[in-house]
């Protein structure tokens, strides 16, 4: 959770992608520092300290209940958050992330499930039909009717039930293709670690346990461990 969020804070301020698509570790540069400052500056001010140890559900579930004014969440929390059971129903609406104050544009992490079959299968075939379906547009199409999760088909995104039926999913296209990936790709094995040391120098950063730019360098320098001669 926290490290798609800081993700989105630094790329959205020019700070980069943590680590590059071609492997060079950028986070230490001053607009991260700057987005970290920034987020820092939210706890116990217009965010309540509780948040830093929130997940998804706790954000939604002060939301929902009318005692948040903004949230950030992924797609599934609208339909949530108009149903019968919301305080909010049809109060609200969605919008980019800001952009921020050394950027130029809004960046939202990629997320999305993934479907893979186990080497270790004792059906494979089965297995792989599995998958094909729950991929196929037809799945695709009910899941973002039924529960407003984004399709990765993009000819879904002007399909005219959806565009009826759930008017917001459109919206969300540009969104969609400007998506950041976390630096999963470029450090293979290694992402686990890299994502667990970037969480804990943003954390360390929002709960005041030195500040964002001695966090920074420090991850830096852990980073670079991780790499040693190549990731």
């Amino acid at each position: 959770g926290l490290t798609c969020d800081a993700l989105e804070w630094v790329k959205s301020n020019g700070g980069g992608q943590i680590v590059e698509p071609d492997g060079e570790i950028s986070i230490n540069n001053p607009q991260a520092v700057e987005a970290i400052e920034l987020a820092a500056s939210w706890v116990g001010t217009i965010a309540p300290e509780g948040v830093l140890g929130y997940k998804e559900e706790d954000a939604r579930g002060v939301w929902q209940t009318g005692n948040a004014v903004f949230m950030r969440n992924w797609p599934y929390a609208f339909a949530l958050s108009n149903g019968d059971d919301s305080a909010i129903k049809d109060q609200f609406d969605v919008v980019p992330l800001p952009i921020g104050p050394s950027g130029d544009r809004s960046a939202a992490t990629l997320g999305g499930w993934n479907l893979a079959v186990s080497k270790y299968s004792q059906d494979q075939e089965a297995a792989i039909e599995l998958a094909k379906f729950l991929a196929s547009k037809e799945i695709q199409k009910d899941r973002a009717l039924t529960s407003t999760r984004l399709p990765t088909i993009p000819a879904l995104y002007e399909d005219p039930e959806i565009v009826e039926q759930q008017p917001i999913i459109p919206r969300w296209l540009p969104i969609f293709e400007q998506a950041v990936p976390r630096p999963s790709a470029p450090t293979k094995g290694n992402y686990n670690e890299v994502s667990q040391a970037f969480w804990t120098a943003v954390h360390n950063s929002l709960s005041g346990n030195g500040s964002a730019e001695s966090n920074l360098a420090e991850l830096d320098k852990q980073l670079k461990r991780i790499r040693r001669s190549g990731w």
